[in-house]
């Protein structure tokens, strides 16, 4: 029989575990103490007292309440060394959670509508990337998002406007407001980006119903959905998730904080992980939902249960779901037998 760890070797065996992180947004993971820094920087004024009364500023009821304040955070990003800070500042946060690869998702939108330049934007990220993987060994790859809430016609606008720069971004998702917006609003930019060779994730069946995966997976053809903790609703979903092995990006503590399983016991990853079906861990936003990767890690597996198998399985899931290539993945599989092995999970290898 299997031997179960204790919570304290279960809690450093999820820390040490070398795993990925395929669902960041890198303005989420904007600190406010980083937010404060650069307004000072670029003499922006935030409707904010100091770091605390912001901090206190998120509480959450669902996603527009959260991107309300997504979105004031970023006024403070106007540079390309602002872009790089905040990157570099999670990258070494990543680095320390030990994230061996990162697929990082930004939004020019956001930024180009407020007259950054592109270049400054994807630059700044690209910069950071690069000398993070010098200095760390972090792997790390870009991918532009569109905001659902604004039309296809701005999306095509701004894949255009990011095309000078098609070699430091590997591929596009869709973020933003789900509700509404179901994704084959942007069937046309997604089938265009597909002719360009990018890779395809979007945001789907967080706050959206089954029928928006259905459509992400079927319409504009992602090779990853994004969240997608909506697919229990739908068993022919279910079967079908688990039998393409179609990567879901959940963010546990993303879903507790805007309301989509208040609960994080009543989540339901353990559930899907059982049914077969390639669930991923990871933060979302971290800044705003309380927490990096191994928070989230420990927290889910505190509320839930579960044990050193489902570990491994989640953390071999996020290094086989990665857009890199086989032998980068093998390698890093070894790695994390090497470490269930120094921790005495020798047990879950063979579940896994």
């Amino acid at each position: 029989m299997p031997h179960a760890l204790t919570d304290a070797s279960l809690t450093a065996l999820l820390r040490d575990m070398p795993k990925a992180e395929l669902h960041i947004h890198i303005e989420g993971s904007l600190e406010p103490e980083l937010i404060f820094a650069l307004a000072q920087r670029n003499q922006v004024e935030l409707p904010y007292a100091d770091v605390e009364a912001l901090r206190s500023a998120y509480a959450f009821t669902d996603l527009q309440s959260f991107l309300d304040i997504y979105y004031a955070g970023a006024s403070v990003l106007l540079h390309e060394q602002d872009f790089y800070d905040m990157a570099r500042a999670y990258l070494a946060r990543a680095v320390s959670d030990h994230v061996v690869h990162a697929e990082i998702f930004f939004d020019p939108q956001t930024h180009t509508a407020r007259g950054v330049p592109m270049a400054s934007v994807i630059n700044g990220l690209y910069r950071a990337s690069r000398d993070s993987e010098r200095d760390w060994g972090i792997s790390c790859a870009l991918i532009l998002c569109f905001l659902r809430h604004l039309s296809e016609e701005e999306a095509i606008t701004t894949l255009a406007q990011a095309m000078p720069l098609r070699d430091r971004f590997i591929g596009v998702g869709l973020d933003s407001s789900e509700l509404g917006h179901p994704p084959e609003k942007f069937a046309r930019v997604f089938a265009q980006c597909r002719d360009l060779g990018l890779h395809l994730v979007a945001h789907a069946g967080e706050e959206g119903p089954p029928a928006y995966i259905w459509s992400a997976l079927d319409t504009l053809q992602v090779e990853r959905v994004d969240h997608g903790v909506q697919a229990q609703q739908d068993e022919a979903l279910m079967q079908r998730l688990a039998r393409e092995q179609i990567a879901l990006t959940v963010c546990p503590l993303s879903n507790q904080k805007l309301q989509v399983f208040p609960d994080l016991a009543q989540h339901n990853l353990p559930q899907m992980l059982e049914a077969g079906l390639m669930v991923t861990v990871n933060s979302d936003d971290p800044a705003y939902f309380g927490g990096y990767i191994n928070e989230n890690f420990e927290q889910l597996f505190a509320a839930t249960g579960m044990g050193a198998a489902q570990a491994y399985q989640l953390a071999r899931n996020s290094l086989q779901a990665s857009f890199v290539g086989e032998a980068r993945k093998r390698a890093w599989m070894e790695q994390l037998d090497e470490c269930f092995v120094r921790h005495g999970a020798e047990d879950a290898i063979a579940a896994g």
